[in-house]
């Protein structure tokens, strides 16, 4: 499959945002979020950044996915 620009780049804008969503909801289900970032701990931090980072990850990749089938 061949893709221009512009379609790399909504793929990686769409998916990160979907993936930004994804991740903090699910640390605020799993009751990681602070109202405050000063008042999470290093570890909170960075399990909410592991998982924004993966969730995006993962819906880049499936958007690819299904735009290249």
């Amino acid at each position: 499959m061949t893709a221009d620009l512009l379609t790399v780049l909504i793929i990686i804008t769409v998916g990160a945002f979907f993936g930004t969503v994804l991740g903090l909801f699910i640390g605020y289900l799993g009751k990681t979020q602070k109202k405050d970032w000063s008042a999470m701990s290093r570890r909170a931090i960075a399990i909410n950044a592991a998982l924004v980072l993966g969730c995006s990850a993962l819906c880049i990749a499936g958007l690819v996915w299904y735009v290249s089938r």
